[in-house]
């Protein structure tokens, strides 16, 4: 069977490909928000826009194969483990090794856990000594991927970076990276729930014990086992009548089982896609009842957020609580300023009624741009798309980013309304 037809049984699912050659072994791995739009990029492309390395790999390769996971987090911590396991050649190729990225836990009374590249870990090794290496994971190529999915982690299970242990004492060794904070005294992550009180002395080395062990799991791709652990421990709780603390552990697990990971949807888009050229732009609203009304839209622009284009909208015209008002006046606004670029693509928030308003929008303003719509269940995710479906299995990943975006924006402002009044 030829390539490119292995890949249309591939799930629409997070997880991990690989290319393999005649005798069975990998030539490349890597991971995907939607596996069948990943891995069916690579023969989209015409010869003179992919790469001639990927090239030289996809035309030694016999074999696809994958392996879902139940997130992005997920699936970007099974590519580093199978590619520390199995070292394929056209990973290994992409850059220096020294360059890549790593998750170090320290060896120390209360551990560590802080992201360096390999040749920052041998660096203080070689010269200063101040770091003692218990575990390492990795390499991760992409930095910026580990750090956001090292923030979910932390959400879920607090752990110490920088700061010093209570009375005065460090644990064996310095922080990697940064000045300590003062003995006794809360860091900062400990007053943003990040830190779990080992600079206030509020957590006990055998409890942090427990913590380092459950992020030494899940970096090891063995999230079943945490949750297993956590059951255990949410029993013991109840069983003892502490339900305080058998609902911590509740909360940790049903985290565990409904990891957010939309801030990792973010991976290069699809070899010889047009993504990394097209503007998108995500709007949507928010009220209170009706009231404090305002719009938001986001943007993507050369596969990466541009901040620094996001624009916000207080309602002047629309009344009530009318999703659907409150979005035609803020498109009639947005296309009014001329001097702006246009997008390629537009996401909205909502269902048809969403959609439709958009495109006769865009129709009054003589305007042919694709619209897509993410419809949202009673809990407020994401349960469906409206729209032309090469855009949506081709811009999936785009499409979640810039929606989320959009409706993180627009709710800070609302907040900030009200707040003032």
């Amino acid at each position: 069977m030829k390539l490119r037809d292995q890949v249309k049984n591939f799930p629409q699912n997070p997880g991990v490909y690989f290319f393999l050659d005649k005798k069975g072994d990998p030539l490349y791995i890597g991971k995907a928000t939607s596996l069948r739009s990943r891995v069916t990029s690579y023969f989209r492309s015409s010869p003179r826009r992919i790469d001639v390395r990927i090239s030289e790999m996809v035309g030694l390769s016999t074999k696809i194969k994958f392996q879902e996971t139940d997130s992005v987090l997920e699936a970007l911590i099974l590519e580093a483990n199978l590619i520390k396991k199995y070292q394929p050649k056209y990973n290994i190729k992409e850059k220096d090794d020294k360059s890549f990225n790593y998750i170090v836990i320290t060896k120390e009374d209360f551990p560590r856990v802080v992201v360096l590249r390999r040749r920052d870990i041998e660096k203080s090794q070689r010269k200063a000594k101040d770091l003692k290496v218990k575990y390492l994971f990795g390499p991760f190529p992409e930095g910026g991927n580990l750090k956001e999915a090292l923030k979910i982690i932390r959400k879920i299970f607090p752990f110490r970076d920088k700061c010093l242990p209570a009375r005065g004492k460090p644990a064996t060794g310095k922080p990697a990276t940064g000045k300590p904070s003062t003995a006794g005294k809360p860091c900062f992550n400990r007053q943003i729930g990040l830190c779990p009180g080992v600079c206030t002395g509020e957590i006990s080395k055998a409890d942090y014990a427990k913590t380092i062990r459950n992020i030494k799991l899940f970096f090891e791709g063995k999230k079943k086992d945490v949750i297993r652990n956590l059951k255990k421990e949410m029993i013991v709780f109840a069983t003892k009548r502490e339900f305080e603390k058998a609902g911590i552990i509740k909360n940790k697990i049903f985290s565990l089982s409904h990891i957010q990971d939309v801030a990792l949807i973010k991976d290069p888009p699809p070899l010889g896609s047009s993504a990394s050229k097209w503007r998108i732009e995500a709007y949507d609203v928010a009220h209170l009842s009706g009231k404090f009304t305002v719009g938001a839209f986001s943007v993507l622009e050369n596969g990466k957020l541009n901040k620094s284009e996001y624009r916000l909208f207080k309602i002047k015209e629309a009344k009530g609580p009318n999703d659907t008002a409150s979005l035609r006046e803020i498109l009639l606004r947005r296309f009014s300023h001329k001097e702006w670029p246009l997008p390629n693509l537009i996401v909205v928030d909502g269902g048809k009624a969403q959609k439709n308003m958009t495109e006769k929008v865009l129709r009054e303003n003589k305007l042919k741009i694709p619209v897509v719509s993410v419809v949202k269940d009673d809990r407020h995710r994401p349960s469906n798309f409206l729209g032309l479906k090469k855009y949506i299995d081709n811009f999936k990943k785009e499409v979640l980013l810039s929606n989320h975006e959009a409706h993180r924006f627009a709710i800070g402002y609302h907040k900030k309304l009200r707040s003032v009044i």
